[in-house]
C-alpha cells in the first residue's frame, strides 16, 4: 500500500522533481502510519502483498485464459446442432482456509461463460454449468491450484 501511494502522489502531482517525491514519501508514510494504527495493516502484511503479486498476476492471466476458452466452448456448444444441451446442478466441497479465497473461487467460476456459482455455504459449492461437460473437472481446476498457492 505503501508504494501504491506514493505512486499515486506523483501520478496525480503530474510531474516527478525532488520536491514531490519527498512531500509525497512523507505524506504516503503518514497515511500508511494511519492504515497501520487503525485499520488493522502491518508492514509484515504489505511485505506479504508484494510476494504473492507475480503469483496473483499469473492467477489473472489464468483467469482470462480460462474465460477466452469457456467462450469458444460455449459458442461452440450454442451452433452445434448435433448435441442437445443438459444443464446440470454440480455440488463439490473444496477446503479453503479464508473467506475471501472461497469468494475467489466462486467469482471465478461466475465469470467462466457457462457456469454460474448458485450458491456457497460454508465449504459446499453449487454450481449451475450449461452442460454435463463444464461441470466435470471443475473440483480440480487450474482456479483451485492457484488460489490455494494465494492462501499458502
Amino acid at each position: 500500500m505503501l508504494l501504491l501511494l506514493f505512486l499515486l502522489w506523483v501520478v496525480y502531482n503530474g510531474s516527478l522533481t525532488l520536491e514531490i517525491c519527498a512531500f509525497g514519501v512523507l505524506i504516503s508514510g503518514l497515511v500508511f502510519g494511519f492504515c497501520c494504527k487503525f485499520m488493522d495493516h502491518s508492514l509484515k502484511k504489505e511485505l506479504m502483498v508484494y510476494r504473492k503479486a507475480f503469483l496473483f498476476f499469473r492467477y489473472a492471466f489464468v483467469l482470462v485464459k480460462e474465460i477466452v476458452k469457456a467462450n469458444f466452448g460455449v459458442i461452440h456448444m450454442i451452433f452445434d446442432q448435433k448435441e442437445e444441451i443438459e444443464p446440470v446442478l454440480a455440488d463439490f466441497c473444496l477446503e479453503l482456509k479464508t473467506a475471501s479465497a472461497k469468494a475467489f473461487l466462486a467469482n471465478a467460476i461466475t465469470l467462466t461463460p457457462g457456469t454460474i456459482t448458485v450458491s456457497l455455504e460454508g465449504d459446499r459449492y453449487t454450481v449451475h454449468c450449461l452442460d454435463e461437460s463444464l461441470a466435470e473437472g471443475i473440483k480440480d481446476s487450474a482456479f483451485v491450484e492457484y488460489i490455494k498457492k494465494l492462501e499458502a
